[in-house]
C-alpha cells in the first residue's frame, strides 16, 4: 500500500512538473505498477479484485478511451465544415449587444442543462459553440474550454441525476440505512456551492490560465500580417460596403490600406467612399482573418482557377477534389530566379496552380498592388490551393514550403450532414438510448461515411497524451482500491477528527473525498465512502443526511486532475491545457467549496 502510494505521488508530481513528456511519464507509472505487483503478488482475498497484468492495463481499453478519441473526431468533422460557424449565428446579437457578457451566459446556460442532463453531452454540444464566439472575442480556446468543463460539474451537483456519481453514493447510502435521497433534497446547499463555483470559474479562471507554447506559438502566427490584393468582381459580397470615419469597419479585422479606382489611387482615409465592381483593395490583415473570410464566403477570392480547370475530361474525383481547399505559405528562397520579378497572381497560378492570396516582408509594411512588388529573398507568400496542388509544391526548389502553416479550409456543401450526425449523436446519448461510448464511435464513424472527414483528417485528431493518461490513471485507480488505501485513510480521517464534533469530521471527509475523486473513479470513491460516512456520524450521534450530502458534493470536486473526469479529458486535447494548468485553476475551486460547506452546513443543518 505504501509503495503505492508513493508511485501515486511521484507520478502526480512528474505530471505537473513536465520536465519529461507527459506520455513518458504515464508510462513509467504503469511500468513502476506492473512490476511491483508482478514481482510482490497481491493476494486476492485482501483486495477487491485481482491485481495483474490484465487488469492494470484494463484502462487502455475501458470505453472512455474510444469514447474520447472518437468525440476528437467529430469535433475535427464540426471544424473542417464550418458548422461552428453556423453554430454561433444565435449568438451573433447577444455579442453585438454585450460582448462581456456573452461567454457569461453561455455558461451558465450549460450549467442548467448539466443540472438535468449527463454532463458529457452537454460539454460536447458547447465546446464548438464556445471556441467559436472565442475566437470572435478576441480569445482563445484555452480561455472558455476549462471553464466550461467545471461548470458542467458544478451545475450537475445541484441535482440527484445531475451527476451519475450523485446516484451512486445516494443509492449505497440508502443500503446503509439512511433514508431516500429525492431528486431536488440538497438541491439548495448545491445551488449555493455551484454559484459561488461559477463566479471563479467564469471571472478568475480566464485569468489564471496562460497559454501553452502551442498557443504561444499560435498567438505569433496571428499577428503576422499579410498584404492581400482583392478584385471586386461581379457579385462580390463586400460591393456596396461604406466606410465610416475613414474606415471600413464592414470588413471585419481588416485594414483598407489602398484602393485602385478607374485607374487612379484612393489612399486612406478614405471620405464616404462605397466599394463597388472593379474597385481593387489592398489589404492587411492577418492569416486567421483571411481564413475566416474566405470560409464564410468563398466567393471573396473569385473562382479557384487550377491546372486541371483546362482538361475538359477532369472526371468526378478531381473535381470532388476541387473542393477541398488549403491555405500554406511559402518562402522566397535565396538564388531563387523569382528574386526580382514582381508579383503576378496569374502566372503564379499558372505555374502552381494555387492561388496567391498575399504577401509578408519583415522589413516593411507594403501597400502597392501586386504588380508593382518586386521579390526579395525572404519573402512569405500566402498561397490557397487544393491538396494536388499544394504537394505539387515540393517540386518548385524555389518556393520553401512551411510544413507548419497548412490550414484547411471547411467544406461547406458537407455542413449540413455533419450537423445531422452531430445532432443524432448528442440526442443518442442525452437521451440514454445507448451508451455515450456508441454514440461517440458512430458519431465518428458517421462523419467520415457523409464526408465531413477524411481518414487521415480523424487520425490526426486522436491525442496520444489522452491515451496514455487514461490508461495510467486507471492503473493507479485499481492498485490504490486493491491494496486499501482510500479505506486505510478514510478510517485514519475518523480516528482522528471523530472527537472534535460533526461539524469538523464532515470538513475532514469531504476533504479526504475531493482530494481522492481527482485520481479513483468518482463512482469507485462515491461506493466505497458511502458506508464510512454514515458510520461516522452514527459512532458520533450526528445526523447522517449532511454528511452524505457532503458526500455527493466532494465527488464532484473533479477540478485539479484532467484525468479526474471525462468532460476534464474531452476539453484537454482542444484547450491545449497541460496536466499543471488543471491543478493550478482547479485546487483553488476546491478549497473553495470545502470551505463554502464546511461553514454552510453547521448553520444550514444546525449541526
Amino acid at each position: 500500500m505504501w509503495v503505492t502510494f508513493a508511485i501515486i505521488v511521484a507520478a502526480v508530481i512528474l505530471f505537473a512538473i513536465e520536465r519529461i513528456p507527459l506520455e513518458l511519464s504515464a508510462g513509467v507509472t504503469v511500468l513502476a505498477l506492473l512490476a511491483l505487483f508482478y514481482f510482490f503478488p497481491l493476494d486476492v482475498t485482501s483486495g477487491p479484485t485481482p491485481v495483474n497484468i490484465t487488469t492494470l492495463l484494463a484502462g487502455f481499453a475501458n470505453p472512455v478511451v474510444f469514447t474520447i478519441l472518437a468525440l476528437l473526431m467529430v469535433g475535427q468533422a464540426l471544424i473542417q465544415t464550418g458548422t461552428i460557424e453556423k453554430s454561433t449565428e444565435m449568438f451573433r446579437g447577444l455579442i453585438k449587444i454585450a460582448p462581456a457578457a456573452a461567454l457569461p451566459v453561455i455558461l451558465v446556460v450549460a450549467a442548467v442543462l448539466s443540472a438535468f442532463l449527463n454532463n458529457t453531452p452537454v460539454v460536447i454540444l458547447f465546446i464548438p459553440i464556445l471556441s467559436a464566439l472565442a475566437a470572435r472575442l478576441g480569445k482563445t480556446a484555452a480561455h472558455v474550454l476549462m471553464p466550461l468543463s467545471f461548470i458542467a460539474i458544478l451545475g450537475g451537483m445541484t441535482t440527484l441525476i445531475g451527476s451519475s456519481a450523485n446516484l451512486v453514493a445516494a443509492t449505497v447510502a440508502e443500503a446503509n440505512g439512511v433514508p431516500t435521497i429525492n431528486f431536488f433534497d440538497f438541491t439548495v446547499p448545491g445551488l449555493l456551492l455551484a454559484s459561488l463555483g461559477a463566479l471563479y470559474v467564469i471571472f478568475v479562471i480566464p485569468r489564471l490560465i496562460k497559454p501553452s507554447p502551442a498557443l504561444g506559438q499560435t498567438d505569433r502566427e496571428r499577428g503576422k500580417h499579410f498584404i492581400a490584393q482583392i478584385t471586386l468582381n461581379e457579385n462580390h459580397p463586400w460591393i456596396g460596403t461604406k466606410s465610416v470615419a475613414g474606415l471600413f469597419p464592414g470588413l471585419h479585422h481588416m485594414t483598407v490600406k489602398l484602393v485602385q479606382r478607374a485607374g487612379r489611387s484612393v489612399l486612406p482615409p478614405f471620405e464616404d467612399l462605397t466599394l463597388r465592381q472593379g474597385d481593387v483593395l489592398m489589404i492587411a490583415a492577418t492569416r486567421r482573418n483571411l481564413l475566416e473570410a474566405i470560409s464564410r464566403d468563398r466567393s471573396v477570392i473569385g473562382e479557384l482557377a487550377t491546372k486541371e480547370d483546362a482538361n475538359p475530361d477532369s472526371g468526378q474525383e478531381q473535381r470532388g477534389e476541387r473542393e477541398r481547399l488549403i491555405m500554406t505559405e511559402v518562402v522566397i528562397a535565396p538564388g531563387s530566379p523569382r528574386i526580382g520579378s514582381t508579383l503576378r497572381p496569374e502566372r503564379f497560378r499558372f505555374d502552381t496552380g494555387c492561388t496567391l492570396l498575399g504577401i509578408e516582408r519583415h522589413s516593411r509594411m507594403m501597400r502597392d498592388p501586386f504588380h508593382k512588388i518586386r521579390l526579395v529573398a525572404g519573402d512569405v507568400l500566402l498561397l490557397l490551393g487544393t491538396p494536388r496542388s499544394v504537394r505539387g509544391l515540393r517540386e518548385h526548389r524555389d518556393l520553401l514550403l512551411l510544413a507548419r502553416s497548412r490550414a484547411e479550409l471547411p467544406v461547406p456543401h458537407h455542413a449540413k450532414s455533419a450537423m445531422i450526425v452531430f445532432s443524432a449523436m448528442i440526442l443518442a446519448a442525452a437521451s440514454g438510448f445507448v451508451p455515450i461510448a456508441i454514440a461517440a464511435i458512430a458519431g465518428a464513424i458517421g462523419m467520415i461515411l457523409v464526408g465531413a472527414l477524411t481518414v487521415p483528417q480523424a487520425a490526426r485528431a486522436f491525442d496520444g497524451r489522452i491515451f496514455l493518461l487514461i490508461g495510467a490513471a486507471f492503473a493507479m485507480a485499481v492498485a490504490l482500491e486493491a491494496t486499501g488505501g482510500a479505506e486505510y485513510l478514510a478510517r485514519q480521517v475518523v480516528t482522528v477528527f471523530s472527537g472534535y464534533g460533526p461539524a469538523i469530521l464532515l470538513s475532514a471527509l469531504f476533504l479526504l473525498v475531493a482530494i481522492l475523486t481527482n485520481f479513483l473513479s468518482n463512482h469507485a470513491t462515491g461506493a466505497l465512502f458511502a458506508p464510512i460516512v454514515v458510520s461516522a456520524a452514527g459512532q458520533i450521534g450526528a445526523d447522517p443526511t449532511p454528511f452524505v450530502y457532503g458526500l455527493i458534493f466532494a465527488l464532484n470536486c473533479s477540478f485539479a486532475t484532467p484525468i479526474a473526469y471525462q468532460t476534464n479529458l474531452i476539453v484537454m486535447g482542444p484547450g491545449h491545457y497541460r496536466f499543471r494548468d488543471f491543478m493550478f485553476a482547479g485546487l483553488p475551486l476546491i478549497v473553495l467549496i470545502w470551505l463554502a460547506y464546511s461553514l454552510f452546513a453547521p448553520l444550514y443543518f444546525s449541526m
